[in-house]
């Protein structure tokens, strides 16, 4: 139903940490949002590179804008009455942008943004060839993104992508170096085993933190429980459900076009009654008949 954003999403999504790893599965718009959490996702995950693939069109190369991203993030979060985390690229820019793209996505209704350490363009986390800004400019970033925040609970998360640059022990160092800048939380991206995920868990105690668990990349496929057993908080999925969809998009227009009916797809497809669930549709039709009497 179409809502306004939750009020404090940051202390809802903290509180959740109580109760042990938080699976946020991967959203790119308003309706994935929406079905994630009527399938009873506690919180959603708004990749970056999702986003502008299916915006788009185009590669997770830094070419979606801030007030883009953050309207997308804005959808979502007027629809899906969950905690929802967004990526935010390199902040798109430096600390001045920094500061707005705080204040963007907190007036989408996010519950926290991920800002990374990439040299912008950026390129997806699970490629080679990224390159990193100095700990420094990171960390004035992170202060930056510190001194916008209207709400204490928004969750600022530093996503570092060193280990594939510098190694895993200065990875591990610039994370200490940006939680000591003010982040809340910290994201260690592209890493390569769980003896990686665990290292930075006893490097950071008490800390917060994210794994990505994305397929097809760096990563090992490693379940949630396993990450809760080694003491994260977070576990995205960013582009699985993209990936899911695509796949079926593909099988069906190839199928479409060379038949030119969508006959054996009606068993595959959603009903029209489910379509109307989903969107809560009889609940917009009872309310707006109630205000025109």
């Amino acid at each position: 139903m179409l809502r306004a954003p939750l009020e404090s999403p940051g202390r809802h999504l903290r509180a959740m940490f109580e109760g042990g790893i938080v699976v946020l599965p991967g959203a790119y718009n308003a309706l994935s949002a929406l079905a994630a959490h009527k399938a009873g996702a506690r919180a959603v995950y708004m990749s970056g590179g999702a986003m502008t693939n299916a915006q788009l069109g185009v590669p997770d190369i830094a070419l979606m804008t801030l007030n883009e991203m953050s309207s997308v993030v804005a959808q979502a979060c007027q629809v899906a009455p969950v905690p929802i985390v967004s990526d935010a690229d390199t902040g798109f820019g430096a600390e001045w942008n920094v500061v707005r793209t705080v204040i963007e996505f907190e007036r989408a209704g996010a519950a926290g943004i991920h800002i990374e350490d990439q040299v912008s363009p950026k390129r997806c986390g699970h490629l080679d060839g990224k390159d990193v800004v100095a700990t420094e400019e990171m960390c004035a970033k992170v202060r930056a993104a510190v001194s916008a925040k209207r709400d204490p609970s928004f969750l600022l998360i530093a996503r570092t992508d060193a280990a594939a640059v510098e190694g895993i022990e200065r990875a591990v160092e610039r994370a200490k170096a940006y939680v000591g800048a003010g982040a809340d939380a910290v994201f260690p991206e592209g890493l390569t085993s769980e003896a990686d995920f665990e290292q930075f868990r006893k490097a950071l105690p008490g800390t917060p933190l994210l794994a990505n668990m994305t397929e097809l990349g760096k990563t090992p496929l490693i379940p949630a429980s396993r990450f809760g057993e080694m003491g994260y908080q977070m576990v995205i999925f960013p582009v699985t459900a993209l990936r899911v969809t695509l796949k079926a998009l593909d099988f069906f227009y190839k199928d479409l076009i060379e038949t030119g009916t969508q006959a054996a797809w009606m068993e595959k497809m959603a009903t029209r009654d489910q379509l109307y669930e989903l969107v809560d549709y009889s609940n917009f039709v009872e309310r707006g008949e109630g205000w025109s009497k």
